[in-house]
């Protein structure tokens, strides 16, 4: 099955915490601290992989996480760094955050491998927070947290030129006549199932890449059917080419037909509607009599006004399809080749790393207390008997919003709050 879109969880890696450790050797004294520093988390990293052309595998695997750093050791052992997960994805593919559906990258073009999630920086060891006058500092500095969200991954083919059209219109044929693409061709609706791929050669090295998008329906722009699976693909072509069945073989009106299709194109993305268009008028082969001038007529009367040029083709004879094609190198060579990026709307940079929950509540009127995992492994390591490991309680209270939310809750100068067997009184 041809998977276009997929939603997934990512996280980088959480640097490893530092080290409390005393160098303890025999005949020396007082060896002082000697706690390395942790390793760095392993980095989120998006990479474009050639040889991808579906999101399939993100169907089934949908978590990714970075390696996490190492613990610092004694001795001055620094702590072996995190794994970087490197993600392989299709040309083309657009990555957003899924909360806000902006845009956080588009991988496509040169962009080839790009960092999404940073991996936390290793907590530093003990060693480092010695100093003549804290000698023996009882301390070390956590790892910085991995950060995690979820994205949403969009393939979005690239191609140049796209071709739109209702169900049984002929863009297959079309397409298998014009390139080296061999796509599945049955006279029933629905035979395209997934955008098709085709590179024309007009020769000298000119040439351009056309997506055949498989056939549309009104409703489309609003979900109906496949319509959003299909539209996504139009946005990265800089021409159209509609398609249209000019010999109403099926009983449809041709006019009508392409005054539907550009409404879909039009709501699902306004932007669609304003590219350079060009009508091919398929299955010309089997007009009778003056019928054939009769339909082009009045479909040239009708867009050509507009600056839609009108083209009656037969994807099956050839007739009208080299000026089709010399059509579109035109509009093409005035539009510019420079490719549809999708520009970045959303930093991860500024995401919050991943804070470990807390809990701050009210025991009595003059009793608070306040629990949580990283609280209790701050305690662990740090030295409150000593004037800087006091200091860095308060600045660990205040960074992490703990006397926030205690002052929310109406703690008043003397009250007593309790830390897992610790109790000190709050003062402001």
């Amino acid at each position: 099955m041809f998977a276009d879109n997929a939603k997934i969880y990512i996280r980088s890696g959480k640097g490893g915490d530092g080290c409390v450790s005393f160098r303890r050797e025999l005949f020396v004294a007082a060896g002082g601290p000697d706690g390395g520093d942790g390793g760095r988390g392993g980095d989120l990293i998006f990479e474009i992989d050639e040889g991808l052309n579906t999101l399939n595998d993100f169907r089934h695997v949908r978590k990714y996480c970075a390696g996490n750093g190492e613990p610092g050791g004694g001795r001055r052992c620094h702590g072996a760094d995190g794994g970087d997960l490197v993600v392989k994805v299709p040309p083309g593919t657009v990555v957003r955050d899924a909360k806000t559906g902006k845009v956080i990258t588009d991988m496509s073009h040169e962009n080839r491998r790009e960092i999404i999630l940073k991996g936390g920086r290793g907590g530093k060891g003990n060693m480092n927070f010695a100093t003549p006058t804290m000698q023996v500092p009882k301390y070390a500095q956590p790892g910085q947290p991995g950060i995690e969200m979820e994205v949403l991954l969009e393939l979005k083919v690239i191609a140049d030129v796209g071709l739109v059209g209702f169900p049984n219109v002929g863009k297959s044929t079309f397409l298998s006549r014009v390139t080296n693409a061999k796509p599945k061709i049955a006279n029933y609706h629905f035979t395209t199932l997934n955008p098709n791929l085709g590179v024309v050669d007009l020769g000298d090295g000119e040439g351009f890449v056309i997506a055949d998008i498989p056939g549309l329906i009104e409703g489309a722009s609003q979900g109906v059917g496949l319509g959003h699976e299909f539209l996504r693909h139009i946005e990265r072509t800089k021409v159209i080419i509609h398609i249209v069945d000019a010999a109403s073989t099926e009983g449809r009106d041709p006019l009508q037909d392409i005054l539907a299709i550009n409404k879909e194109l039009e709501e699902y993305n306004p932007e669609l509607a304003k590219r350079p268009q060009v009508i091919a008028a398929n299955k010309t082969d089997i007009f009778y009599g003056n019928e054939e001038e009769t339909v082009i007529t009045l479909l040239k009367e009708e867009f050509e006004p507009k600056g839609i040029k009108v083209i009656p083709i037969s994807a099956v004879t050839g007739r009208g399809v080299k000026e089709l094609l010399y059509q579109v190198k035109d509009m093409l060579s005035h539009v510019g080749r420079e490719p549809v990026v999708f520009e970045r709307e959303f930093d991860t940079s500024d995401l919050e790393v991943i804070r470990e929950p807390f809990t701050v509540s009210r025991v009595d009127e003059h009793t608070f207390s306040v629990e949580g995992p990283r609280i209790e492994k701050m305690l662990g390591y740090t030295n409150l008997d000593s004037e800087k490991g006091f200091e860095f309680f308060q600045k660990f209270l205040k960074k992490n919003g703990i006397l926030e939310e205690l002052e929310k809750l109406g703690v008043e100068d003397g009250d007593t709050v309790n830390l897992y067997g610790l109790s000190f009184d709050y003062y402001k």
